[in-house]
């Protein structure tokens, strides 16, 4: 069976984004009080490894999906902000920041 993709580790000589976001910033303060755990917990049965494509991380596909409800952004509205903001990428639990989405083709469907 697959695990969830994490390819963090990667990611091992790039400065970690709570290094150089400002910590105080609105996201960053939401992320701080939702409760990633139950959210894995809850959704976990849903992005569970099995055959294909291994699921992406809980947090990265909850956090995407309460942006796009937050702020009524459309998929590519979505997709571009991710890339551009630090701070959604904080948020979805990114730990440096990437240049690239995670690979995955219904990654904001829904």
């Amino acid at each position: 069976m697959s695990t969830p993709k994490d390819e963090r580790q990667k990611d091992l000589f790039r400065p970690a984004l709570d290094s150089i976001i400002d910590l105080k910033h609105p996201l960053v303060l939401l992320a701080q009080r939702i409760d990633w755990a139950f959210l894995e917990r809850r959704l976990g049965s849903v992005y569970k490894p099995g055959p294909g494509q291994p699921p992406l991380p809980v947090r990265l596909i909850a956090g995407l999906m309460i942006l796009k409800h937050m702020e009524s952004l459309s998929d590519e509205a979505l997709c571009a902000r991710f890339l551009d903001s630090p701070y959604v990428q904080f948020f979805c639990g990114e730990v440096s920041f990437r240049h690239d989405l995670p690979p995955h083709p219904e990654l904001v469907e829904g």
